[in-house]
Formats: C-alpha cells, structure tokens, sequence
C-alpha cells in the first residue's frame, strides 16, 4: 500500500502519521496561568532535538475556535515549563487533561493532582510523575498553513525518581525503563505501555 500526501487533506494526512509514526513520547506540559495557577496539556509532536544546549521540541496546535493553545499562551508570557514522562497508571489522567477548557479552568485543580517542588525552578512538578524536565523558552515558531507552533524549550534541569535508578553490573547509574513504565502515543484512542496496548476514549 502506497499513501501519496499530495492527494490527502491535511486531515488525512494528520491520521496516517498519528496511525505509523508509533509510539510517540507524551509531554505532559505544567505551565503557569495569568492567575497563577497551572495549566496541564498532553503534546506527542515532541522529542529531544538536541544536547548542546540541551534542547526539546514541542508541536502545538490551536483549539478548534482557532486561538492559541493556553501552554503557548503561557511559556510565551512566562518562559518557564515542565515536561513529565507519564507512567500507564496515569493514562486516564493524561487523557482527561487533553480536554478543551475555557483559559485558566486549571486541569491540575481539576483533576485534583498534586504538585511539590521543583528544587531550584521557579515552577512545582507532579508529585505522581517519575520523571520530570524544569524547561524554559528557547524559541518559538509559527509553520505550516495552519500556523502550528514550534516550540523549543532549553533543558535546565531533570528529576528522576529514586525508585527507577539502578547500579548495573560496572557500576554505572542508568534509568530502569520498565520502572518507568512510560506511556507512548498510538493512533485513536490507544496508548503503547511495557506492557501492551491499552484504550482509553478521548473526551468529548
């Protein structure tokens, strides 16, 4: 089977590269809110790009009324943000959070996560998460003719949760990727885990 771009709509196209390029890291992006309080958005357009600076890459869309997304919004009026690896028992969580709400209706609040802090940041990380990247702007883009934002945030910072460091056999310190048991992007409603494949409906 040969899938030629040129005759897909954006649409279309957008649904053959979330079906193939699989699994995808999920960002789960803290940002603060004008009112201070936080914002939490899922984004699997996003990768490493770089290690000198220490840079990531997020791709963020607009919300179906066409305006900014409320973590452009902020990292751009604020220039901080944190980027969690999730872990499958919080696939529903991460799934709720991609929910469409009025600016400053905080998903944090509202799904009732909690934060502490994040040592020497000037913003809190999930408590819940095993790893978590204190992240600031480094430069934003507008491409395509939908105007999607490239975003690159340089990495300040990492946290990794004790329980998923491990000696191997030389002595060297590495991150146990089945303690971490990361949550990658499928196409529809699934999600890849070290585990399976496991469904969870998007909201409405």
């Amino acid at each position: 089977m040969y899938v030629d771009f040129a005759e897909l709509s954006p649409n279309q196209i957008y649904f053959n590269i979330i079906q193939t390029l699989i699994p995808r890291p999920i960002a789960w992006v803290l940002s603060e809110n004008a009112g201070g309080d936080y914002n939490l958005a899922p984004f699997s357009y996003f990768n490493a790009v770089c290690s000198d600076p220490p840079l990531i890459m997020l791709s963020i869309g607009r919300k179906p009324d066409g305006t900014l997304k409320d973590t452009r919004v902020n990292i751009e009026a604020r220039n901080h943000f944190v980027v969690h690896i999730a872990h499958r028992d919080l696939a529903q969580a991460v799934t709720d959070s991609s929910a469409t709400l009025d600016y400053g209706d905080s998903e944090v609040a509202r799904l009732g996560l909690e934060t502490v802090p994040f040592d020497g940041f000037p913003l809190p990380r999930l408590a819940d998460c095993r790893i978590a990247y204190a992240c600031e702007q480094y430069e934003i883009r507008e491409i395509g003719a939908a105007k999607q934002t490239l975003l690159l945030g340089r990495v300040k910072g990492l946290y990794v949760d004790d329980t998923v460091v491990v000696t191997d056999a030389k002595g060297r310190t590495k991150f146990d990727a089945a303690q971490i048991d990361p949550l990658g992007r499928l196409g529809g409603s699934e999600y890849s885990t070290m585990e399976g494949v496991i469904s969870i409906p998007r909201p409405a």
